[in-house]
């Protein structure tokens, strides 16, 4: 309770004394820098130390609102909306924005990309489908069997059909954006629900999980099994591995992607990326592939990565109307298009 008083927003301890006696603690808000307190027990005090970002106290944030989203099979979805500041969250532009691992989760409070696409003009969506972490393992297990066209696709989908439903959504003007399983679920999104997307942003994703298992190196033996037990065993069952992965259903593509890949990827290898940009574009269909040679699973260069999200908002702006700085040159960047 008393810590609850000393600062606005949702509160951790960050490190205690050996007495525990003496507490840091951390206020993580939706809208502005995360504060960090000394807190002392037998007082019951808390004592201002510092903000992480001060700098960035002077911007109007977006919030960024908790809702709890039913899916098809009535399973309760944890999820976060935000909107831009000032605006009515009517018939936007939105992004569904799509975590990684799978097994991680997306958390309220302050988050640099949903800031931004905020700022640019969309309603952004968050979901934490089945097989995020963080509900319990009935939960976590629910996912087993079910991606690509399985119901973890599925609460994707339940949930852009929702903030349709609700008006909050434009119907013709939703993209979705995710890097490493969120990749995979931008390109699932776009072959299996074509109708729904108006474009996808794809950083990292996997589009054959045949070839994304074989090139697990070997001292991530544990981390394969894991794949191969909620996967399905998509190396030896090609029936399997054609239904589940996106490469085998190119030809459903309506909407333009924009591709982001490190070239030094161990996880998602650039064979990933390559074989549907081939594919696609045997095909016609509009790709924009973005590599990164010095890279690996994600851009990690600060001159890399406004490069990418440069683009990406040119892009996002180009197929659903929002706000875009002009892309120019990053000095310093190795990003090239193929």
């Amino acid at each position: 309770e008393a810590l609850s008083k000393a600062h606005p927003g949702f509160f951790s301890i960050t490190g205690r004394d050996r007495s525990d006696s003496v507490w840091t603690v951390a206020y993580r808000v939706d809208d502005g820098p995360v504060a960090y307190y000394v807190y002392h027990r037998g007082e019951r005090k808390a004592d201002f130390l510092f903000l992480n970002q001060p700098a960035i106290q002077k911007y109007r944030l977006a919030p960024m609102t908790p809702i709890v989203i039913p899916a098809r099979d009535g399973l309760k979805l944890v999820s976060y909306l935000t909107v831009p500041p000032g605006v009515v969250p009517k018939h936007l532009p939105t992004v569904l924005l799509v975590h990684g691992g799978p097994w991680a989760r997306d958390h309220w409070g302050i988050d640099p990309a949903v800031q931004w696409l905020a700022n640019r003009g969309y309603a952004v969506l968050q979901v934490n489908f089945r097989g995020s972490t963080g509900f319990g393992k009935k939960f976590l297990n629910a996912a087993n069997g079910q991606w690509g066209i399985g119901s973890m696709q599925h609460d994707l989908t339940d949930a852009v059909q929702w903030a349709i439903k609700n008006d909050i959504a434009d119907p013709r003007r939703v993209a979705v954006f995710g890097g490493s399983y969120g990749g995979y679920a931008t390109l699932a999104g776009l072959t299996f629900t074509p109708e729904l997307y108006a474009c996808g942003v794809d950083l990292v994703g996997p589009s054959n999980l045949r070839t994304l298992l074989q090139s697990i190196p070997p001292y991530w033996a544990l981390e394969k099994y894991n794949f191969t037990l909620r996967i399905g065993n998509v190396e030896e069952d090609d029936e399997l591995n054609r239904k589940l992965s996106p490469l085998f259903h190119v030809d459903k593509i309506r909407a333009p992607l924009l591709i982001g890949q490190g070239a030094n990827d161990p996880r998602v290898n650039i064979r990933e990326s390559d074989q549907i940009v081939q594919a696609m574009r045997a095909r016609n269909l509009p790709v924009i592939y973005a590599v990164c040679p010095d890279e690996g699973h994600g851009f990690m260069r600060p001159e890399n990565r406004l490069d990418f999200f440069g683009r990406a908002e040119e892009f996002l702006s180009k197929y659903l109307g929002g706000r875009h700085e002009a892309w120019k040159e990053v000095k310093g960047s190795s990003l090239e298009l193929r």
